[in-house]
């Protein structure tokens, strides 16, 4: 369900049904001749269409304006729209404080930029992490009070941290693709891979008139083809079925 048409009566519903809520992240990025800007938003956002029938959840609006870099081109002609991570995490500290004063409670990001080594982190997905438990110690202590944690109803956090029910699930980043997924389909920019998946999942996104072999990273995007990204679609969907699965 798209959070921007839902009614005050179906967010209560969701709320009580403890319904994922799903932030589609991204950027605006050269990725070669042939390929959209908005590759890395529109790969999340179509992903999450594909399942959308078959899972209760509130899709947000996604936001495409993460921090892009110009690692890998300038943005003068290019359409690289890149904004500091810096000015991300007071935007995303807002966002998130928002849900949780709406009552959501199972707060989901998901990503697919520069995630290679999301466990280490890049400046995106970072200011997310970031402003996501900066907002839920703040959003605590401010119900609780000072010492919350240490009060005698949180005597069985660790307990419910194992069965991860505990506040700090309350928002949680993914990257679209794990390290399990990277493993065996290609990972790459504006290659093979994305160039695959953009195929499949979004195909006007596509001009292989255009790709040029100039670029390293956009050679091996010439041998694309939906199939290839029809098997990537199909390790993401079974990967957002998992993270998105009902909480009890």
């Amino acid at each position: 369900m798209r959070f921007e048409m839902m009614l005050p009566h179906q967010v209560r519903s969701a709320i009580a049904a403890n319904w994922p809520v799903v932030l589609p992240l991204g950027v605006l990025e050269y990725h070669g001749e042939h390929l959209a800007l908005g590759l890395d938003t529109l790969v999340v956002v179509k992903s999450l269409e594909s399942i959308e029938a078959e899972i209760d959840m509130v899709i947000l609006p996604p936001f495409p304006y993460g921090a892009a870099s110009y690692a890998v081109e300038p943005p003068e002609g290019s359409g690289t729209l890149q904004v500091n991570a810096e000015k991300l995490v007071p935007f995303a500290k807002e966002v998130f404080h928002g849900l949780l004063r709406i009552g959501f409670r199972n707060i989901h990001v998901i990503i697919h930029h520069q995630t290679e080594n999301f466990l280490a982190g890049m400046p995106t997905d970072l200011a997310f992490k970031f402003a996501g438990r900066q907002v839920i110690f703040e959003f605590l202590e401010r119900q609780y009070g000072e010492g919350w944690w240490g009060k005698e109803a949180m005597a069985d956090y660790y307990a419910s941290q194992a069965q991860g029910a505990d506040p700090f699930n309350w928002i949680k980043v993914h990257p679209l693709m794990t390290a399990d997924m990277i493993r065996v389909f290609p990972f790459d920019h504006a290659g093979i891979g994305e160039t695959s998946l953009l195929m499949a999942l979004c195909p006007e996104g596509v001009d292989t008139g255009r790709l040029s072999s100039e670029k390293w990273y956009t050679r091996s995007a010439s041998s694309a083809s939906p199939e290839l990204g029809a098997k990537g679609c199909k390790m993401i969907r079974d990967h957002l079925r998992q993270v998105l699965k009902p909480v009890t």
